[in-house]
């Protein structure tokens, strides 16, 4: 344990964590809203994470970015690869409902039937993105992908010794004002309500007049626009993409919606913040090979004394 690293990178290690954490945090609000609906853990969730960051790739290479563009040019290109990306995270979360889950929820399968669905897809997704995507046909692009910096690494002011770029503000600002909006819709809009019902009682709600499948599409539609989001933000941060990179911060974005209470949408934002603090954390306290057994020890010894997670209330019983 090196307690003189920590102190010293403690700032940077702070702002680090709470950048990858508001990542972390909206794509464990896609594994959260569809656990509360379904009591599904949709494990495919970290490759539509990653199709937004291909998504992302594609249109900084289309567009030809080589020098981060400025003024009103730099905003057009971040709302483009936002909607871009949008747009292919939630296509492919449609997909999966309609592909992978809903023919199953129709003939009555048990979870575990729907869980290995959702490990199939994860594995075939991964294999698409590395045989057509990221490569040509036939010849499987499996490197990292980088691509030219959209932001630049401009810093804005200091914290002790933590530089804070414009792209830090920009992810945690994002994290927190989309957490806040989702928050609201599910918690003062007709949807919401409908959602909430699924969630409590899917039964009852149908007999109610709710269309169950309706709200499982908008469910799986509202994480997949989460995750397009997420994928943006980890372009604009790290600018590179690969065909398994959804792999580990799907993980970690699970293990955060655990942390904070899964199905909990607040814990969601919670868990990480948390994740991110403690990954970063942990790698100046003991090193860098440490950085991921950390965030998950952690989570098994929260789980042993507090298996609901940090917050623990469900989305069925959110309230406004």
């Amino acid at each position: 344990m090196n307690i003189n690293s920590f102190v010293a990178q403690f700032w940077p290690s702070t702002i680090d964590g709470l950048v990858i954490g508001s990542i972390y945090a909206l794509v464990a609000l896609g594994y959260t809203m569809v656990y509360g609906v379904l009591r599904l853990i949709n494990f495919a969730h970290s490759e539509v994470f990653a199709i937004g960051t291909v998504a992302m790739f594609e249109t900084v290479r289309v567009l030809n970015i080589q020098v981060p563009p400025g003024g009103a040019g730099l905003i057009g290109v971040i709302l483009l690869c936002t909607v871009v990306a949008m747009i292919a995270s939630g296509a492919t979360a449609l997909f999966l409902e309609f592909v992978a889950y809903r023919p199953l929820r129709r003939r009555g399968a048990s979870r575990l039937s729907a869980l290995i669905s959702a490990i199939g897809m994860s594995l075939a997704l991964q294999e698409v993105l590395a045989l057509f995507i990221l490569g040509k046909p036939g010849s499987p692009k499996r490197d990292s992908q980088p691509f030219a910096s959209v932001m630049g690494s401009h810093v804005l002011f200091h914290i002790g010794r933590a530089q804070v770029t414009g792209i830090d503000v920009l992810v945690v600002v994002t994290g927190v004002v989309m957490m806040f909006t989702l928050d609201r819709l599910v918690n003062t809009t007709r949807l919401g309500r409908g959602i909430r019902s699924v969630a409590q009682d899917p039964e009852t709600a149908t007999l109610m007049g709710v269309n169950l499948d309706r709200v499982i599409v908008y469910t799986f539609l509202i994480g997949g626009l989460m995750a397009g989001i997420a994928g943006t933000l980890f372009g604009l941060r790290y600018s590179y993409t690969g065909y398994d990179v959804g792999q580990l911060p799907g993980i970690k974005a699970f293990t955060a919606a655990v942390l904070g209470g899964i199905g909990n949408l607040r814990g969601a934002l919670l868990g990480g913040l948390v994740i991110g603090l403690l990954e970063f954390y942990g790698a100046s306290l003991f090193g860098t090979e440490w950085e991921n057994p950390v965030v998950f020890i952690v989570l098994v010894v929260v789980l042993l004394f507090r298996p609901t997670g940090i917050l623990g209330e469900s989305l069925a019983r959110a309230r406004a």
